[in-house]
C-alpha cells in the first residue's frame, strides 16, 4: 500500500471529549539540566516532558537501562505478559484517547513481537510510539545476541522510525516521534536505541529543535475544490456520504452531523468509522462492505455522487473495484493525498483535515443554497426507506436450540449502556464476533467502537480493552472477542488484574474459527478443516477456570434464558477483571455478504437469498 512521507501528513485535533494530542515540543518552555545524566534518563525525562502518561512493556537486557529510571519517574509503567500485548495497548489507549499510545520492548525478540500491532496500527492509522532496545552499537550487524535491524524490519509500515545515533539526539529525536504520531494521518513511530547510547553520559536539553525538513502539512483543503464539490452536491440526485475513519481521526463527527443536516444526503459509515454518526439517526444507512447493511450497500452501488470522507476505497467496501459504484462521480477528501486515486480516480481531490474541509464545505453548501441551487433527494430516498424496511438486520435462531452469538452481543449492547451513566466502550477481536458487535450494537458516539479494521488481528481485543481502560478509567470496557482471538493474547487479563483495571471480556464461544467455518461452509462443500478448537466437544481450555486463574471472575452463560442476568452479573463487578464464555451455536453465519472478489451487485440477504432490487426504482 502506498503511503506519503512525513512531509506530507497534517495536524489533527483529538476528538471531541478526549485530551489534545501532546504539541510541538519547540512550542514549550525551555529547560536546560546542566548535570551530566546518562541516555537512559534523558529518555525518561524526555517522556515526562512530552506528558506521557503510561507505557505498556516489558524489560530485557538492551532496554533495561531505561527501567532504572522509569522506577522513580511519574510515567506510570505497566508491565504486560507479551510485547504483542503492549503494543495493541498502546493502539487502544491511542484510539480512546486521541494521545499518542507509547510502547516499549528489548532488542531482537522483543522488538520483533512489536511488529504485529505496529503493522495494525499503520493500517488503521493510529498514533503510537515504540521505543525499543538495540544491542550496543560496535555490535550492530555482527549478528550479536538478540540482534534484529528492528528499524529495517518496520520501515513498511511505521510512519517514519529512528535508530538513534547520540544521547544528545535523544529529546529531539523522541520530541519528532510523538509529533510524527499525533499529526496529519496518525501512524506508528519507532524509535530503536543501542544499548551503550542509553548508557553514556550525556545531557538532557528541552524543548530540542525539531528537524523535519518539507514536514508542511496540508490543513485547509484548497478553496476551488471546495467550490467544485459543493456544486456537485447540491445537483445530485442520487448522493452518498462516504464516511471512514479519517472522520474520527480528525475528530470531525459534529461537523459530519452538520453537513448531513443541511444537505439531507444518506450517510454510510465504514467498519473503522461505526460511530462518527449515530445509528439513530434517520438518514444513517448503517455499515457498507462485505457485511455491510443491504441499503448501505446498494446506495454506494447505485449512487450517482460519492462524498468520500476520510475513507480508502477499501477492497472490503468496494468489493470488485471495476463495479463498484459504476455510476457515481467522486468526491474524495482525505489528509493523505497518496490515498487519493489509489484505488478509484477522483473527479474532486480534497486534500486536507476532515474537519476543515467538511466545515468548509458547510460554508459551500449554503451559499449554494443561498443561490438557489438546491437538490431534490425525494425519490432517492424513497427507494433508500423501501430497501431499509425491507432487509433489516436480524438473524435466524439456531434449529438446535443453541444460544444466538447476534443476541448475546446485541443484549450486551443495550445493557451495558445505561442512560446517564458512564461511556461504554465496546472493542472487538477479528472475525464473525466482530462483524455482529459492529451490527447490532448501537453506536451514537464518536470514540466508543474500537477494532483491528485494516490488518484483522486476531488477539487484539483483550490488550486493546486493557489500554482503553487505562486511557478512560471512567468508561465501562467491554472486549467483544472470540474463542479463537482470546486464546490468542488472554495473558494480560494477568496484567488487568495485579494493575487494577476492571475490564469485561465477553467469550463468543461456538467452539471454532467461526469466520473461516463460515467460508468452510459456503465455499469449500462443508470441509471443515482444522477450525474446530476444541472449547465446545472438550472444554479446552475451560474459560471460566482460565479466567480464575488469571485473577479475574469467571461467569459462563448457555441458554438464552440466563443472558440478560448474566450481563448484569458481569456489569455489577467492577474491581476486578470479569470474563462470561458465552457458549453459543457453532453454525451462526454473518449476513448480509458479499463474497471476496464479487461485485456488490452479488450481495446475499441470507444463504441462497440475494435482495430483490429492481434497476427501475431508481
Amino acid at each position: 500500500m502506498s503511503r506519503p512521507t512525513p512531509e506530507t501528513m497534517a495536524h489533527r485535533s483529538a476528538p471531541p471529549g478526549t485530551a489534545a494530542r501532546v504539541e510541538p515540543a519547540a512550542t514549550r518552555t525551555r529547560v536546560v539540566v546542566d548535570e551530566p545524566m546518562t541516555g537512559a534518563a534523558s529518555l525518561v525525562r524526555s517522556l515526562e516532558a512530552l506528558g506521557v502518561e503510561v507505557v505498556f512493556g516489558i524489560p530485557g537486557g538492551a532496554i533495561l537501562p531505561a527501567y532504572d529510571p522509569l522506577f522513580d519517574s511519574s510515567v506510570r509503567h505497566i508491565l504486560v505478559r507479551h510485547e504483542q500485548g503492549a503494543g495493541h495497548a498502546a493502539t487502544g489507549y491511542a484510539q480512546a484517547t486521541g494521545k499518542v499510545g507509547v510502547c516499549m520492548a528489548t532488542s531482537g525478540p522483543g522488538a520483533t513481537n512489536l511488529v504485529t500491532p505496529i503493522a495494525d496500527a499503520y493500517m488503521d492509522s493510529v498514533g503510537i510510539v515504540a521505543i525499543t532496545g538495540q544491542v550496543s552499537r560496535s555490535a550492530i550487524g555482527t549478528d550479536a545476541f538478540q540482534e534484529a535491524d528492528i528499524a529495517g524490519i518496520t520501515v513498511p509500515i511505521t510512519k517514519h522510525n529512528y535508530l538513534v545515533q547520540s544521547g544528545e539526539d535523544l529529546p529531539r529525536v523522541l520530541a519528532e516521534a510523538f509529533h510524527l504520531a499525533g499529526t496529519g494521518r496518525p501512524g506508528p513511530v519507532l524509535v530503536d536505541v543501542p544499548k551503550d547510547v542509553l548508557q553514556a553520559l550525556t545531557r538532557f536539553t528541552w524543548p530540542p529543535t525539531l528537524d523535519l525538513p518539507g514536514y508542511r502539512p496540508t490543513m485547509h483543503p484548497h478553496g476551488k475544490q471546495i467550490r467544485e464539490a459543493a456544486k456537485l452536491i447540491v445537483t445530485a440526485r442520487r448522493p452518498v456520504l462516504y464516511v471512514g475513519g479519517g472522520v474520527l481521526r480528525a475528530g470531525a463527527s459534529a461537523q459530519l452531523r452538520q453537513l448531513a443536516e443541511l444537505t439531507g444526503i444518506p450517510v454510510v459509515t465504514t467498519l473503522m468509522a461505526r460511530g462518527a454518526f449515530p445509528d439513530s439517526h434517520a438518514q444513517h444507512l448503517g455499515m457498507p462492505g462485505m457485511h455491510g447493511t443491504v441499503s448501505a450497500v446498494y446506495a454506494l452501488q447505485k449512487s450517482d455522487l460519492l462524498i468520500t470522507l476520510g475513507a480508502r476505497f477499501d477492497d472490503r467496501v468496494t468489493g470488485k473495484l471495476d463495479s463498484f459504484a459504476p455510476n457515481a462521480a467522486i468526491i474524495h477528501a482525505d489528509i493523505d493525498p497518496a490515498e487519493i486515486g489509489k484505488n478509484r480516480a477522483a473527479d474532486v481531490p480534497i486534500v486536507g483535515d476532515a474537519k476543515f474541509v467538511i466545515e468548509e464545505l458547510i460554508a459551500a453548501v449554503v451559499a449554494e443554497h443561498s443561490a438557489g441551487h438546491r437538490g431534490d433527494l425525494t425519490e432517492w430516498w424513497r427507494s433508500l426507506s423501501e430497501l431499509l424496511e425491507r432487509y433489516p438486520l436480524g438473524w435466524e435462531e439456531p434449529p438446535d436450540g443453541t444460544l444466538a452469538p447476534q443476541y448475546v452481543i446485541k443484549r450486551i449492547g443495550e445493557l451495558s449502556q445505561v442512560p446517564d451513566g458512564p461511556p461504554t466502550l465496546f472493542v472487538a477481536g477479528v472475525g464473525q464476533h466482530q462483524m455482529w458487535a459492529s451490527q447490532f450494537i448501537s453506536y451514537e458516539n464518536p470514540g466508543t467502537w474500537l477494532n483491528s479494521g485494516g490488518l484483522g488481528t486476531m488477539g487484539y481485543a483483550v490488550p486493546a480493552a486493557m489500554g482503553a481502560k487505562v486511557g478512560r478509567p471512567d468508561a465501562t470496557v467491554w472486549a467483544i472477542d472470540g474463542d479463537g482471538c482470546f486464546q490468542m493474547t488472554n495473558q494480560e487479563l494477568a496484567t488487568c488484574a495485579l494493575e487494577g483495571i476492571p475490564i469485561k471480556v465477553a467469550v463468543i464461544n461456538n467452539g471454532n474459527l467461526g469466520m473461516v467455518r463460515q467460508w468452510q461452509t459456503l465455499f469449500y462443500n462443508e470441509r471443515y478443516s482444522n477450525t474446530d478448537l476444541g472449547t465446545h466437544k472438550h472444554r479446552v481450555p475451560d474459560f471460566v477456570k482460565l479466567a480464575e486463574a488469571l485473577g479475574c471472575i469467571g461467569l459462563r452463560c448457555e441458554n438464552a434464558d440466563d443472558v440478560d442476568k448474566t450481563i448484569e452479573a458481569a456489569m455489577a463487578i467492577n474491581d476486578v477483571p470479569v470474563v462470561v464464555d458465552f457458549v453459543v451455536g457453532k453454525d451462526a453465519m454473518v449476513w448480509p455478504m458479499v463474497a471476496a472478489g464479487t461485485s456488490n451487485d452479488e450481495i446475499l440477504f441470507a444463504r441462497d437469498v440475494r435482495p430483490a432490487f429492481e434497476e427501475d426504482e431508481l
